[in-house]
């Protein structure tokens, strides 16, 4: 920066005049080429008379969704009195419940406020981030749809969400949240009647979560938590996965062949007692939760079903717990 005169970034920004483009030029791919163009400086518009930052964005909080929520909450939130509550929700909301969240986490740090204190039956389409960092205490029913970061950060909540009343089609079949759900989650609970997109539960630490299927690169850099796939996932399962554990329904028989990253983690059949009943608790509570005719399917003809999933656990993890069990 002091060769060519600056002390300060904001100095630097915008002086297309001081890029020496020469060596590019003079190289054969080069030739030909005019980027006079793209190095132009502009002329200001308007008030704009600067390269650099120059006046503060509205982002919109002060309309966010969360500020009705948190009034609403208060008896909750003041004296953890039980509150319960319906939501129409749109796409324009975004990081729904997040703000509230902040406000648990403020009054009653990690621990939260006891399950179910705040329930909340949402309907709509949620937007980005749908209850992003969820405070232990917050449960919240959507029947509808949500978009990418479904569950962001989720840390004690829980979620669940189903088609919307009298759709007709299978849930089974059909996406209902979208990309990186529960991405960089460490607590809480999930139930997804139908299909996440791609990277669900990526470097999830500890959220339970169960869905009927799931994109590319399913539990990418899980490091902890539970997660049951009750239907098809794309390529590159269990990417980096080094923690946890995930139970994969293979009907088809290709899971382990052409849809699972094996570089990390060893597939199992799940035999233990132990495995058996964490397996069917989480898809009782998948059937209560979300009337899932998957889970209700799977359950009445467990002797029959029990053998077609198949348990994905990290090498090293595993190493680490039969060390511990001694």
């Amino acid at each position: 920066m002091a060769e060519l005169g600056f002390r300060t970034i904001p100095e630097m920004v915008g002086r297309v005049d001081m890029l020496d483009v020469r060596k590019a030029l003079d190289h054969w791919k080069a030739e030909g080429i005019d980027v006079s163009n793209i190095l132009a400086e502009p002329e200001p518009v308007g008030i704009v008379s600067s390269t650099c930052f120059s006046d503060r964005q509205d982002h919109g909080l002060a309309e966010a969704l969360d500020h009705r929520l948190v009034e609403q909450c208060l008896p909750a939130i003041e004296s953890g009195r039980p509150v319960a509550f319906d939501l129409a929700i749109r796409n324009i909301h975004r990081t729904v419940g997040t703000m509230l969240s902040h406000e648990i986490f403020k009054r009653y740090g990690d621990q939260g406020l006891p399950r179910d204190t705040i329930v909340i039956a949402a309907t709509g389409c949620a937007g980005q981030s749908f209850c992003a960092f969820g405070a232990p205490g917050l449960t919240v029913h959507l029947r509808g749809e949500a978009n990418d970061y479904f569950g962001k950060g989720l840390s004690g909540a829980c979620l669940t969400i189903r088609p919307p009343e009298g759709s007709r089609f299978a849930a089974e079949e059909n996406i209902i949240i979208g990309n990186v759900a529960f991405y960089g989650a460490t607590s809480g609970e999930a139930y997804i009647r139908g299909i996440a997109g791609e990277r669900f539960c990526v470097r999830n630490s500890g959220v339970t979560a169960v869905v009927e299927g799931v994109g590319d690169h399913g539990c990418e850099y899980m490091t902890g938590g539970r997660a049951v796939i009750l239907g098809p996932t794309g390529r590159n399962f269990a990417a980096g996965m080094s923690g946890g554990i995930a139970y994969v329904l293979d009907e088809t028989g290709d899971f382990a062949q052409i849809r699972c990253n094996t570089g990390m983690v060893e597939l199992e059949s799940v035999s233990s007692a132990d495995d058996v009943a964490e397996l069917q608790q989480m898809l009782e509570n998948h059937c209560r939760f979300t009337e899932s005719t998957v889970a209700r399917h799977c359950l009445d003809n467990w002797e029959d079903i029990v053998g077609q999933f198949i348990k994905v656990i990290p090498i090293d993890y595993k190493r680490a717990l039969e060390q511990l069990i001694g």
